[in-house]
C-alpha cells in the first residue's frame, strides 16, 4: 500500500464529519438489525414478511415519514462502509499474510455496508429489492459458470467461517476492544447484549453460508435465499418457532448493541 494512499486514508479517518457518519452508521444498522428481529418473531408467529435489509427497507418505505430515515441509511451506511475501506488500508500488522487477512474482512464488510445503502437508495427513490433474489440470481449465475461451483463453495465457507468469528467474538467478548465499555451496571448490560447479538448474528450468517454449499452440491439455486431464507429455515428444524425468536432476539439485541457502539466506539 503506498504512503500517498495511507496518508489520505489516515487524513480521512482523523475527519470529525467523517467519523460523525460513521457513528450514524452504525446507529442505522442497529435499527435495521431491530427491524430484522422483529419481522423474524412475526415469522416464527406465523405472520409474513422477508427477514433481511430488504424486509426492514421496505418496510420503512410503507411507514410515513419513512423516506428520510431512508436517507438517513443511505447516508450512514455509505459513510461506514467507507469508513471500513479506511480501516482496511491502515490495518496495523508486522505479518503480511495477517494484514492482508484483516484487510480482506474490512472490505468485506465495506461491501456489505455499501450494498445496503445502494438497496436503500433504491427504497428512497421508489424502487425496491429483494435480497433473497439476489442471493439466488448470483448463485445461479455462479452455477452456470466453468468453476462456478467451486467458487460458491469457497463464499459458503467463507461466510460460514464470518459466522463463526461472530460467535467467537462474542462468546470471548472480543468485541470490547471496538468501543469504550461504560462502567456499572450499565456496562454490563452493554456487553450481555454484544454477547447475544454477536452470537446470534453468528448463527444467522452460519445458516446462510449452509445455503449456499446446499445450493451448491445440489446445483439448485434456489437453495441459496439469503438471511431471509436461512432465518426461515430454522423454523423447520425441530422447536424451529422457539429458536427463530432467540435468535431473533439476539438479533435484536445486536441492534441496540450497535446504537451504544454508534456513541462509544473507538474510531
Amino acid at each position: 500500500m503506498s504512503d500517498h494512499v495511507e496518508s489520505a486514508a489516515r487524513s480521512a479517518s482523523r475527519s470529525r464529519p467523517f467519523q460523525i457518519g460513521a457513528r450514524l452508521g452504525y446507529a442505522v444498522n442497529g435499527l435495521l438489525h431491530v427491524l430484522i428481529g422483529a419481522i423474524a418473531i412475526g415469522i416464527a408467529r406465523g405472520a409474513g414478511g422477508e427477514a433481511d435489509a430488504s424486509g426492514a427497507l421496505s418496510g420503512l418505505a410503507s411507514t410515513p415519514g419513512g423516506v428520510f430515515v431512508l436517507w438517513t441509511i443511505v447516508v450512514g451506511l455509505t459513510a461506514l462502509g467507507l469508513w471500513q475501506v479506511t480501516e482496511a488500508i491502515l490495518v496495523p500488522s508486522p505479518d503480511p499474510k495477517r494484514k492482508w487477512g484483516h484487510r480482506a474482512i474490512e472490505l468485506g464488510k465495506a461491501v456489505v455496508y455499501l450494498a445496503i445503502a445502494g438497496a436503500a437508495l433504491g427504497f428512497a427513490m421508489g424502487g425496491s429489492s429483494d435480497s433473497g433474489g439476489d442471493a439466488q440470481g448470483l448463485t445461479a449465475t455462479l452455477l452456470a459458470t466453468p468453476g462456478g461451483i467451486v467458487v460458491l463453495v469457497i463464499v459458503g465457507l467463507a461466510v460460514c467461517v464470518v459466522g463463526g468469528v461472530f460467535v467467537v467474538m462474542g462468546i470471548g467478548k472480543k468485541f470490547t476492544k471496538d468501543l469504550t465499555v461504560p462502567s456499572g451496571t450499565v456496562g454490563r448490560v452493554v456487553v450481555g447484549l454484544g454477547v447475544v447479538g454477536y452470537a446470534a448474528k453468528g448463527i444467522a450468517l452460519g445458516v446462510v453460508g449452509i445455503l449456499f454449499l446446499v445450493a451448491a452440491f445440489t446445483v439448485d439455486a434456489s437453495e441459496s435465499t439469503g438471511l431471509d431464507g436461512a432465518l426461515k429455515a430454522l423454523v423447520e428444524l425441530p422447536f424451529g418457532p422457539a429458536i427463530l425468536i432467540v435468535v431473533a432476539i439476539g438479533l435484536i439485541a445486536y441492534g441496540l448493541y450497535s446504537f451504544v457502539r454508534a456513541r462509544r466506539a473507538r474510531l
